[in-house]
């Protein structure tokens, strides 16, 4: 048993066939795609390559795809970029409350921009209700942006149901898709999308590149000015080993989704299953079967997250505690709040993302060796020992 890591969410190993194709474009293929002669023209054929690869991903045209380096960025280009290309057309967007900071802190500065963001709740589970968002649609509204899967709970969102009404009242819907793309299929026509971001590193891609994908006619301010890269939609020489890298990472996850898909949902299940048999005072978070193949994630009285992460980790067990971009934060989880979870409960925040190659026996490790850390750590709780006091009165 080496361990067991369980943070792919956070960060996970670039896949050897990934870096084989990267490499060739750090030394020998080391030109800029924007020179005209046969060095530059090299590293251009690289990029439309990648560039086709991540659209028979989402199944889009390789024109729609625009590279960036993260999905931070892919959401702040379709936030504001979309917003601020079309305010002729309204000032309004719409947001779900469990949207990642990136798409969050963008509708703000977009509100001291004169445009006004509402926020949709979502329910216990995370799912936002698609009639939820039809009535926060007004005729201002130019915007609405709801993640396709949540990365701190796995819920996936009805975005078909939403982009189908955004659709028939003529509002844009961009979708993060930074959790999903590589993991469960997604097709961006068949979903009816305007926009969605993605990111290589969620499966099996470097991390610094990323895309999004932007439908054909639709109109985008660039937050990045000064060159003519990627249709004059994002400025900069492109990092072409890390796109190179992402097209890699797109075309294996495209044909080993299914299977891989069907390994990690038995182990997850399994994982469910174990950790809630095996303690008690034990939250599910996220919808118990609409949810990622990889993901599980927990809310453990009694116990602050951080304590869990660290005692685990001291025997070779890796996880994380609410989002990966929060997890240094002492603040509760935005998400769990906003599906209605005690602040208190938030606190206790487990959240385990499952690489590929993740084997039985890991799972079966963790299961054996979380409980006890869980219970050391009750034992140091003044909450949990007034709870078995307040049992046992209520028993007598």
């Amino acid at each position: 048993m080496n361990g067991f890591y369980a943070d792919k969410q956070a960060a996970a190993p670039v896949r050897p066939e990934v870096v084989e194709a990267m490499l060739p474009y750090f030394t020998e293929n080391f030109g800029n795609p924007q020179s005209l002669h046969s060095v530059g023209q090299k590293a251009a054929r690289a990029l439309q390559t990648a560039r086709e690869q991540v659209a028979r991903l989402i199944n889009c045209q390789p024109e729609e795809i625009v590279f960036v380096s993260s999905g931070s960025e892919a959401n702040n280009l379709a936030i504001k970029g979309l917003a601020l290309a079309n305010q002729a057309r309204g000032k309004q967007i719409v947001v779900s409350t469990i949207e990642h900071a990136s798409v969050l802190k963008a509708a703000k500065l977009l509100e001291k921009l004169g445009f006004k963001a509402v926020s949709v709740p979502v329910d216990s589970y995370g799912l936002v209700d698609p009639g939820k968002v039809a009535e926060a649609i007004t005729p201002d509204t130019v915007l609405v942006s709801v993640m396709m899967a949540n990365n701190e709970v796995g819920t996936i969102e009805p975005v078909a149901e939403i982009a189908s009404l955004c659709r028939s009242k003529g509002v844009l819907f961009h979708s993060d898709a930074v959790a999903a793309v590589g993991n469960i299929p997604v097709e961006v026509r068949a979903i009816g999308l305007d926009a969605l971001s993605l990111a290589a590193d969620q499966f099996g891609g470097p991390k610094g590149a990323a895309a999004l994908y932007l439908k054909k006619g639709t109109k985008i301010t660039p937050l990045v000015d000064g060159g003519v890269q990627e249709s004059n939609r994002r400025a900069g020489t492109e990092n072409v080993p890390a796109i190179v890298g992402l097209g890699q990472a797109a075309e294996l996850a495209r044909k080993e989704m299914d299977s891989k898909a069907r390994h990690l949902t038995q182990l997850r299940d399994r994982l469910i299953r174990g950790v809630l048999a095996g303690l008690d005072e034990v939250i599910l978070t996220g919808h118990p079967e609409r949810r990622l193949p990889h993901h599980a994630s927990f809310c453990v009285k009694f116990v602050e997250g951080e304590a869990m992460l660290l005692g685990l980790d001291l025997i070779g067990i890796q996880v994380a505690s609410g989002s990966a971009c929060t997890s240094k934060s002492l603040r509760t989880s935005h998400v769990l709040t906003a599906m209605g979870l005690d602040p208190a409960v938030a606190q206790g925040s487990l959240v385990l993302t499952l690489l590929d190659e993740t084997r039985e026996e890991q799972v079966d490790y963790f299961l054996e060796k979380f409980p006890p850390v869980v219970r050391r750590l009750r034992e140091m709780s003044p909450l949990y020992t007034r709870f078995l006091e307040e049992k046992k009165d209520v028993h007598r």
